[in-house]
């Protein structure tokens, strides 16, 4: 690796070690293993060094959880199994990607500071969004976007607030067959 990839891989470690706000140029260049005017070289600014090292850990995060909900259940299966099955692999994700779903949380706050940042995640939501759909309801969001970016947004809605309670205190966090059941009541209200 080269330096600027060097950069980025440490950039990485210490948003997930650290964090954003609490990241420094020298936290960067030591677990990089280059000097500090490297970050200037290359990025210009640790801020843009920050930056792209988060871009490409959403990525790289967006892929291994689109990796993980695309585990089918089998043939078979029902809607709720589905629905189920697909929660579990995502509250598993919470737990072996904790730091990347906390920075995210942390990077919430800095989005009236950084265009650059809520573009980036105004652009990630709309993926997401579709990929939702595609993995709860098997809608080609090509087809229908409309219908799907107004699922995907209600699972996207679900995914952050168990995010954010899992974070806070994952002991007592939904599990995917308490969303199940809950599903199931609401449903049932609406259908009567």
């Amino acid at each position: 690796m080269g330096n600027r990839e060097d950069l980025l891989a440490g950039a990485k470690r210490c948003l997930i070690e650290k964090g954003y706000a609490a990241t420094t140029a020298r936290d960067v260049a030591a677990a990089a293993g280059t000097s500090l005017a490297a970050i200037g070289y290359h990025f210009r600014t640790t801020r843009a060094l920050l930056d792209q090292a988060l871009f490409e850990a959403m990525a790289e995060w967006g892929e291994e959880l689109q990796r993980t909900l695309a585990v089918e259940v089998g043939p078979d299966a029902g809607p709720e199994e589905r629905f189920e099955a697909a929660w579990t692999r995502i509250i598993e994700s919470f737990a072996r990607l904790r730091p990347l779903w906390a920075v995210q949380f942390e990077l919430i706050g800095q989005m009236d500071r950084s265009p650059e940042l809520r573009e980036a995640f105004a652009t990630a939501n709309h993926q997401a969004r579709l990929g939702l759909a595609e993995v709860f309801h098997r809608l080609d969001p090509v087809a229908d976007e409309s219908q799907a970016l107004a699922l995907g947004a209600f699972y996207q809605a679900l995914l952050g607030g168990l995010a954010a309670q899992w974070l806070v205190d994952p002991d007592r966090a939904p599990s995917a067959a308490d969303l199940t059941r809950a599903l199931r009541t609401v449903t049932a209200e609406f259908a009567s």
